[in-house]
């Protein structure tokens, strides 16, 4: 059976001021969009450009309110609402970085905390996780206190997730990339689940009990037996390339991490690789190439759909909850419903 691909439906879409750099979108609330202003000819003097927040209702677009933020534009950004009064943003600001947690009523300032410079981040309903490179740390996500700061000699830290309260991080040594699990609640090492041997790894999310990622050169991760899948799969693949250039990778977390299934998605050079995005919500897996997004069946792997999504390849950020999509351009953002 052949899926053709169709232009997803817009729900609606809104023209803004202000330049977007990161939003949030959940199963409930509003839809939160982060911020900043350009400077005029769009050089300036600080590192940090002052940033503003702006919630928008999910189901019309409408703008409920906007105000000033202590977060701003600059280096690492999360953001996530924590519960039915609170909003969490994470990121640089003119006094260090900081966690800012603001009214989700009105988007008052209720407090703050500074946190060390981050390149990754992801914010959850109970905790904070924030990836330095050299150590991954967790906050609370109601006291902004640090729950715990995890690192080891050697090991550089980059991609994190939390996959059903289950903390993932992708980390990197000397002979390459891996994926290990930290103890959400206490910090604690728990296990590897990819060794570092991989080409870098990135795009990590989850859902349904996998968790999945964008790498390449799978050989060194394939067992024995999978090995012709690999093979196969490079050598029917339309760019008729020699290896595998990007693969999407799902491991089966209620099987110690197992290889679920893979799927080779280039084999043209790396500098002609188009760019490729993952994120997953109840069970599916949405993969975004240019300006068509793709649905999959996280466990199995299936393909569910495809839309071509206008303004997708021009993304600054794009989001998935409940069967809908939250797409931020440069200076817009539209909800687009996702049927799969």
């Amino acid at each position: 059976m052949v899926l053709m691909s169709k232009t997803a439906k817009r729900r609606w879409s809104r023209e803004l001021d202000s330049e977007v750099d990161g939003l949030a979108f959940s199963t409930k609330g509003p839809i939160l969009l982060h911020g900043y202003d350009p400077p005029a000819g769009g050089k300036w003097v600080d590192d940090v450009i002052p940033g503003k927040l702006g919630a928008f209702d999910r189901t019309t677009g409408e703008r409920l309110w906007l105000v000033p933020c202590e977060v701003g534009y600059g280096r690492g950004f999360g953001a996530g609402i924590v519960s039915d009064e609170h909003v969490i943003v994470v990121g640089p600001s003119a006094s260090g970085h900081r966690i800012v947690r603001q009214s989700l009523t009105d988007g008052e300032l209720l407090d703050t905390e500074n946190v060390p410079p981050f390149d990754h981040c992801v914010v959850n309903a109970a905790c904070i996780l924030l990836s330095t490179g050299r150590t991954v740390a967790c906050y609370d996500s109601l006291t902004l206190i640090e729950n715990w700061t995890y690192g080891r000699e050697g090991e550089r830290y980059h991609d994190v997730t939390i996959v059903e309260g289950r903390s993932f991080v992708v980390f990197s040594g000397d002979k390459g990339y891996g994926v290990l699990e930290i103890n959400t609640a206490t910090g604690d090492f728990v296990r590897i689940l990819v060794q570092p041997t991989q080409k870098p790894i990135r795009d990590l999310c989850g859902t349904a009990g996998v968790l999945m990622y964008l790498g390449s050169e799978l050989e060194n991760l394939l067992p024995a037996a999978r090995s012709s899948e690999l093979t196969t799969s490079i050598a029917l693949h339309k760019d008729m390339g020699a290896r595998d250039t990007q693969s999407l990778v799902a491991l089966d977390l209620k099987r110690a991490g197992d290889l679920r299934w893979f799927d080779v998605l280039e084999t043209s050079p790396a500098d002609d690789l188009p760019d490729i995005s993952i994120t997953a919500d109840r069970g599916k897996l949405y993969l975004a190439r240019r300006a068509m997004l793709v649905a999959r069946d996280a466990v199995t792997g299936r393909n569910l759909g495809d839309w071509a999504v206008p303004g997708l390849d021009e993304k600054v950020g794009f989001s998935v909850a409940d069967g809908a999509g939250l797409l931020g351009e440069e200076t817009r953002v539209s909800l687009y419903e996702l049927p799969a």
